[in-house]
């Protein structure tokens, strides 16, 4: 973790609800490595629950300065024949109140995402809810992020 840090890198945690205790903290032990949560931490959408996905991930609100979530992989958790976006909106809304729009991205998953939905109707169903937002809001999340995130050169 050290030497990712020392060379300016982000380290993804891919997280299901047992692991991310853990990972709060992987988090609280390094304070000058940037992280992103992958896929939300993969909460069991097709099963409707929040918890206690929900309240583990609040512990992540005392990290935004140095930890990013990115808003992907979720319709491969919830139901892959019948998922609207209304399914996904309350995990969006949770992760936006963890994180804010400035530590939240947007991630495809694709290819992985062809198991349940093509490109274009995971993006549609993220801009669903993100529909709340602000215009500028929006652009943080679909590109602002990933750049500060990932350091990327614009």
């Amino acid at each position: 973790m050290a030497a990712v840090a020392e060379a300016n890198l982000a380290y993804d945690l891919l997280l299901k609800e047992p692991q991310i205790p853990a990972a709060l903290e992987t988090v609280e032990r390094h304070p000058n490595l940037r992280f992103v949560v992958d896929h939300i931490a993969k909460p069991r959408i097709a099963q409707h629950a929040m918890e206690p996905w929900a309240g583990l991930m609040q512990g992540f609100k005392a990290h935004r300065d140095h930890v990013w979530c990115k808003l992907s992989g979720m319709v491969t958790e919830a139901d892959w024949r019948h998922w609207k976006s209304q399914d996904l909106r309350p995990y969006v809304d949770a992760v936006l109140s963890i994180f804010g729009p400035s530590r939240c991205l947007f991630g495809s998953d694709w290819p992985v995402c062809l198991v349940a939905a093509d490109y274009q109707s995971v993006k549609r169903a993220l801009d669903d809810c993100l529909s709340g937002l602000t215009e500028e809001e929006r652009s943080q999340i679909l590109g602002v992020s990933a750049i500060e995130a990932y350091r990327l050169p614009l």
